[in-house]
């Protein structure tokens, strides 16, 4: 827990195509975290289109941001553009390096991963892009959240909150977290029981997988181009060295 004296800077980025849920969901609990500042950044100031259209305003460009204590990535189908973007992944690289925590939202991860922040690292990310983080050199889980070292990821889109959450309490700790979720009436009870893949009915699954799986086959090429740059063995080629 950090001393409720010393202030906060908390930070986020925003990109077009992210999922707005990914940065509304935290931002909702962080934005509260007493004495803390929450910066909102793009590449620019320009508005950004969410991936269902949902506009949302940077308050500052990358190179006005502060030195962040906390930063963190939302995901969303924009993020595969962002894991070749260079200058957003040495802003990246760049507020992670003395931060007190990073942490990632559902495809967040995979930008964090391009960055060349997840080696060796515990990691989760989205059901659906989950085949991607051997590629960036991550270890992948399937829990809701995971910590690791001062690196929090949380799993897709809604639990971004859960993860928010966690953040808080480690921040401030439960009791201030709690206040937060309380003021937030966050107490989900979801009419079906379909969250998860390992849940979820299998022509549901089947569905959904479907729906996906486009961007699921670009995703994993951007990453086989990423780990080739960040020196990364891809999975199949790290099965064939273990069998050689």
């Amino acid at each position: 827990m950090i001393p409720a004296d010393q202030h906060l800077h908390i930070g986020s980025i925003l990109f077009e195509g992210l999922d707005q849920i990914d940065f509304t969901g935290p931002f909702e609990v962080l934005a509260r975290i007493p004495n803390s500042t929450f910066h909102i950044a793009g590449k620019t100031m320009a508005p950004v289109k969410d991936t269902r259209g949902l506009l949302l305003t940077p308050e500052k460009t990358f190179g006005q941001m502060p030195k962040l204590d906390v930063l963190h990535v939302p995901g969303g189908p924009g993020q595969e553009a962002l894991m070749e973007d260079e200058e957003t992944l040495d802003f990246i690289r760049t507020q992670a390096d003395g931060a007190m925590f990073v942490f990632s939202v559902c495809t967040g991860a995979l930008i964090c991963g391009a960055a060349g922040l997840l080696k060796g690292k515990r990691a989760t990310t989205h059901w659906a892009a989950m085949d991607v983080l051997p590629y960036l050199g991550a270890i992948p889980l399937t829990d809701r959240v995971v910590v690791e070292g001062n690196y929090i990821f949380a799993g897709g889109v809604t639990s971004g909150i859960d993860g928010a959450l966690t953040l808080a309490a480690m921040l401030r700790g439960e009791k201030a977290a709690q206040q937060i979720q309380l003021y937030m009436q966050y107490h989900p009870e979801p009419p079906f029981d379909a969250g998860t893949p390992e849940r979820a009915p299998k022509e549901i699954v089947a569905a959904a997988r479907d729906s996906v799986k486009d961007l699921t086959a670009r995703r994993l090429e951007t990453a086989r181009r990423v780990a080739a740059r960040l020196g990364v063995a891809a999975p199949a080629d790290a099965e064939l060295a273990r069998s050689a």
